[in-house]
């Protein structure tokens, strides 16, 4: 992780905010399903190496931070500018949910690096509230994309 960008103090702080913003929206569940997409899901929104098992709430915790930790590595190696915990939680809730690979791509993500500031970019979220080609907006995303804008401009507005 770009140790310039983010110190250790408050890696914990933007984990346990995105954490915030992610839980509600992804929601709880135990057991695995296929989400909007068909990809099987299980815990808060978790698809790696999901297993045909019910999952404790001890386990979906810690897999939640294990994977918000990896989300929040892969956005620090494409982010060249500091960002503020709030706007971090942000860009990693919206990380979690679109992967690293899509926001590293974005032009949210450049406008970051071009040194825009948050006033601008974070309504990029807004953007990203489309799932496979489909024309109409998903209004679970798009509630998403308010929260997670409201946190990125500094409001901590996170529940469903």
């Amino acid at each position: 992780m770009k140790a310039k960008l983010i110190g250790g103090a408050a890696v914990a702080a933007v984990l346990a905010l995105s954490a915030t913003l992610v839980k509600p929206w992804e929601g709880y569940s135990a057991t695995p399903y296929k989400d909007i997409v068909g990809v099987v899901t299980v815990c808060y929104g978790s698809t790696n190496g999901v297993q045909n098992k019910t999952y404790t709430l001890e386990e979906c915790e810690a897999t939640l931070h294990t994977e918000l930790g990896q989300y929040l590595v892969g956005a620090a190696n494409c982010i060249g500018k500091p960002l503020t915990e709030n706007e971090w939680a942000a860009v990693l809730s919206w990380t979690y949910n679109v992967g690293v690979s899509a926001a590293c791509k974005s032009t949210l993500i450049r406008q970051i690096n071009r040194g825009e500031p948050a006033s601008v970019w974070c309504y990029e979220l807004r953007r990203w509230v489309y799932v496979k080609g489909r024309k109409k907006p998903v209004r679970g995303l798009a509630n998403r994309r308010e929260a997670e804008l409201a946190m990125c401009l500094g409001n901590s507005q996170v529940s469903p």
